[in-house]
């Protein structure tokens, strides 16, 4: 039985985590916590999460949860990522973190850190998509320079970073699928007389609107002909589900950082 210890369980993405972990046989709800202020510290996690109670109350801080705990899921901020990461390389702590925006310092530091445990990163935990990132780099390379290459991505009014985590990886594969350094060629907006598209630039389109859970879009477009390939999220359930996959599989590996292609086997 792997006991995992959720970061944010009083949040929208980190209730939905706490449930899967109570689903899956092979996992098992050993903490959760909030920073100090949230209305949610004290309470029940299950009760929280919508599920019924669990015996596992929301605690203030990492540090008063984290004891005992195999895995640590971390969904929440860049900032409180990264510390709650030093704290578990302290601990010695698995770690899988979903967390999107962190600074290319903060991803440095993760490196540095999974030299001490094991850590899954992936700016989109499921299944479906992390195929979707496979044969997105299959197709750019099949397609080469003939065929335009867009990206869209759609969430709700609430998230915070743009693009997504999962556009900017999507992005990164079809330049490096076609040797193309994605600094140089993402083109994120397009307004005024800007002249013809480019043969190299890939755009990376974003849009916000009520509560979407998530869609990605990369298209392909020739002369006479495009193709697509989307995914749609209905619901966070898919995000939480791979995260308890990730660590179930983490468990054990040596230090390091690995990703959901690791996990899936997909490398």
């Amino acid at each position: 039985m792997i006991r995992i210890v959720v970061a944010g369980a009083a949040g929208r993405m980190g209730g939905r985590i706490v449930a899967m972990i109570h689903q899956n046989p092979e996992s098992e709800l050993a903490g959760a916590f909030e920073h100090p202020e949230h209305p949610g510290v004290g309470q029940d996690a299950g009760s929280v999460a919508g599920i019924g109670e669990l015996g596992v109350v929301i605690c203030g801080s990492v540090d008063e949860a984290i004891d005992g705990a195999d895995v640590l899921i971390d969904f929440t901020q860049p900032e409180s990522t990264l510390q709650n990461m030093r704290i578990a390389s302290e601990k010695g702590v698995s770690m899988v973190i979903g967390t999107t925006g962190i600074s290319e310092d903060g991803v440095k530091e993760i490196e540095t850190l999974s030299g001490k445990i094991p850590c899954v990163m992936a700016p989109n935990m499921s299944v479906g998509v992390n195929v979707m990132f496979k044969i997105a780099g299959e197709m750019a390379r099949i397609l080469g320079n003939d065929y335009d290459m867009e990206i869209l991505e759609v969430h709700h009014r609430l998230k915070k970073d743009a693009p997504s985590g999962t556009a900017m990886r999507l992005g990164r594969i079809l330049a490096e699928s076609v040797d193309r350094d994605l600094e140089k060629v993402g083109v994120y907006g397009r307004k005024g007389m800007i002249g013809e598209r480019t043969d190299e630039e890939i755009g990376i389109q974003t849009w916000r609107a009520g509560d979407i859970a998530g869609e990605h879009t990369v298209m392909f477009g020739g002369i006479g002909e495009r193709l697509e390939l989307v995914h749609r999220a209905h619901n966070r359930d898919n995000f939480a589900r791979g995260a308890v996959r990730a660590s179930l599989w983490i468990t054990g590996q040596p230090a390091g950082l690995y990703d959901m292609q690791d996990v899936l086997g997909l490398k």
